[in-house]
């Protein structure tokens, strides 16, 4: 009954006039931002830091907590219209996203993302809502010895279900890693493949790299094998019509991804993007028929779509509850909080309701927004789809090259954005997955830090991490994800060798 008092109480604060017209402004804003590749929502947040400046603190947070669902809800677009994530957390819906517009399904593909996003949302704000205070006790039990092994365990699923051979989807994940490292070591301060270049002292921009292996590698592609029909449209927009047999068969996922995604999104530096990658391929996994995973299957559209918006929800519990940020986005939030004289932790539900409360209906709200926005909008938005290919590799090209040199203001990034197209393009052609690649670069920096504060902390020991209860049950578990695979297939062949010879 209390709960219920002060989710009441939160709507009080949320539905003024104002907080009404900033919950509007943050989602439009952080749709159209997550339309763009080469925008994102922390510099969207950054930006409206000084914005803050006199508001009142609740208002300011439901303003930049808008703009941050908002840009993960909308970051679906790019990603299935053009094959450009601009989002890490977006990143997993281009697998079965892109291939469903080029069969000219582009309608049906955004109002699946639309709406698995829109239940993504309403149960993390339901999951802030009831739980919050208790998952936050739980999730600061985590430490390195744990975050390491649910990295590894998401590195392992990825590479052992990726398409083709297990061999170069390790390989691929291993150059991940290895481009991760690129910079000045944090610890020791030691230059990593650097070559001397300064430009290289902060490592590679994660916008590069995604823009590089998937947008232009596709552009590439287009060029290349595609000559004759550059100057022809692409394909129809479809009906945004859902079937009764995929309702059914996204019924599941949703529901599993957005619950999985928002405790994903609970543990600090987790995030929508691991969430994503995690609810993609647990899905491929466990589904009848994981051969159509990558084709265009509707699952693939749906269970990332939701874990990415369940997990976005997730990570305001560390931040309210324990002022620690759960993402880069929510660290932005946090240093604007603190700006306006605002300390998250365990004493904001007591200090200050009225912001704890009044962003959780924010949330309902927002989602609602968003949902009555995107879904008469499919239509004109998927009309990119009729611009002709010439033009369209143009458009590509030049988001591109504006996104990159739009964050760094660096011609070296445009450099290394071709660089990567080429590497993108030449994987295509190897048959070397792109997506073990991509997570082990986002996961390759803290599975570093984690393991050298994991190895601290046991004087050097590698027991640690079977010490430890959860470490070692989820690095059990990434062996059985490997080795499970491979006794499956060698068993197969067995059995139809034997078939063979009866």
């Amino acid at each position: 009954m209390e709960t219920f008092d002060s989710i009441l109480y939160g709507f009080q604060v949320a539905l003024t006039w104002q907080n009404v017209m900033f919950v509007f402004i943050g989602v439009l804003a952080g749709t159209i931002i997550g339309m763009l590749p080469g925008l994102g929502p922390i510099s969207a947040i950054a930006v409206m830091i000084p914005l803050s400046y006199g508001m009142d603190p609740a208002s300011a947070l439901i303003l930049m907590a808008g703009v941050y669902y908002g840009a993960i809800f909308g970051g679906s677009t790019s990603s299935i219209l053009l094959n450009a994530p601009g989002i890490a957390s977006t990143v997993a819906t281009t697998f079965d996203g892109y291939p469903l517009a080029q069969q000219g399904k582009a309608g049906k593909a955004l109002a699946i993302a639309a709406l698995s996003s829109f239940v993504g949302g309403t149960v993390a704000t339901i999951g802030l809502m009831l739980v919050a205070p208790q998952l936050a006790r739980v999730a600061i039990t985590f430490g390195p010895t744990e975050y390491f092994a649910l990295m590894l365990l998401g590195l392992t699923a990825i590479a052992s279900l990726s398409e083709g051979s297990t061999i170069k989807a390790f390989i691929s994940a291993t150059v991940g890693i290895m481009v991760a490292t690129i910079g000045i070591d944090g610890q020791t301060g030691t230059q990593r493949f650097t070559f001397g270049n300064a430009k290289l002292f902060d490592g590679i921009d994660f916008l590069v790299i995604a823009l590089g292996l998937f947008a232009l590698a596709e552009v590439t592609s287009l060029i290349i094998t595609r000559k004759e029909s550059l100057f022809k449209s692409g394909s129809s927009i479809g009906s945004l019509r859902i079937t009764k047999a995929e309702a059914k068969a996204m019924a599941g996922p949703v529901s599993r991804q957005s619950v999985f995604g928002f405790f994903v999104g609970v543990l600090p530096g987790a995030g929508a993007t691991i969430a994503s990658f995690l609810a993609y391929f647990f899905e491929k996994r466990i589904a009848k028929n994981p051969d159509s995973f990558g084709k265009g299957n509707v699952v693939g559209v749906a269970a990332p779509e939701s874990a990415n918006n369940a997990a976005a929800g997730g990570s305001f519990v560390p931040l309210l509850t324990l002022g620690i940020p759960g993402s880069g986005t929510t660290a932005i939030m946090l240093g604007a909080l603190l700006v306006v004289g605002v300390q998250p932790g365990p004493m904001l539900l007591n200090d200050h309701p009225d912001i704890f409360w009044g962003v959780i209906a924010s949330m309902y709200i927002g989602n609602v927004m968003l949902l009555v926005l995107n879904l008469p909008l499919i239509p004109y938005i998927a009309k990119i789809l009729y611009i002709p290919k010439g033009m369209l590799i143009s458009l590509i090209l030049i988001f591109c090259l504006v996104g990159v040199y739009g964050v760094s203001f660096s011609q070296f990034d445009l450099y290394v954005l071709i660089i990567f197209g080429v590497i993108g393009y030449a994987m295509r052609l190897l048959s070397f997955p792109a997506a073990p690649f991509i997570l082990a670069f986002i996961l390759g920096g803290m599975m570093e830090q984690s393991f050298r504060q994991a190895l601290t902390i046991s004087d050097g020991s590698l027991l640690i991490f079977m010490q430890r209860p959860i470490s070692g049950t989820l690095i059990v578990v990434a062996l059985a994800s490997l080795l499970i695979p491979v006794l499956i297939r060698k068993y197969i062949i067995r059995k139809n060798r034997m078939k063979g010879v009866l």
